[in-house]
């Protein structure tokens, strides 16, 4: 289980627009569904120890929010060629056993990843309503084999904070997780 942390993206950056499929390939489009939205974009995967550690609860505090107004997106950027658990028809599992209520894209071409400089799964990108970068770190300080409690407390008070407008938090702790799993010479610069 390799250990990588989140680049740490600067924030006030820009959300990049992208245009998904999801894993039936049907497209999606950030500007069409986001648009004036507080937005947080989460780069995960299927079989990722750290993902699957905090996905019941990822669910269910995405699940909240979304029903507070903000757009939640997942993103799955591995090479599902050299890892098949991460291909779209298991991606489709994954939400079900997951109970994810976001859209969870694939990003093929691993191009978005790129854009997002994002480096692990699970990375975490809040955006606020001109979706401009204000929280990019961990869910919380639990970890798998770890016997501190799963409760996203991190993203969350991110989360509430950018619905409610106030600042947030200056100190934010890189996410931890494996590796984006890169196709061969597609490895990014920053990572």
């Amino acid at each position: 289980m390799a250990k990588t942390p989140s680049t740490m993206l600067s924030l006030g950056t820009q959300a990049p627009g992208f245009v998904l499929p999801d894993a039936d390939g049907n497209l999606w489009e950030l500007q069409q569904h986001a648009s004036g939205k507080p937005l947080l974009v989460i780069f995960l995967c299927n079989h990722c120890p750290y993902v699957i550690h905090i996905r019941h609860k990822l669910a269910e505090i995405t699940r909240h929010y979304q029903e507070q107004g903000i757009c939640v997106v997942g993103i799955n950027s591995n090479d599902a060629i050299n890892y098949p658990a991460d291909n779209p028809e298991k991606m489709k599992e994954e939400s079900a056993i997951a109970g994810y209520t976001f859209p969870y894209l694939f990003d093929e071409t691993q191009k978005i990843a790129q854009a997002y400089q994002a480096a692990c799964t699970p990375d975490f990108f809040l955006f606020d309503r001109q979706h401009r970068l204000v929280y990019r770190g961990q869910f919380d300080d639990s970890r798998p084999h770890s016997t501190t409690p799963v409760t996203g407390a991190d993203l969350s008070a991110a989360l509430e904070a950018t619905l409610l407008g106030t600042p947030l938090v200056n100190e934010q702790f890189p996410s931890l997780g494996c590796n984006i799993k890169w196709k061969a010479g597609n490895e990014p610069h920053y990572c």
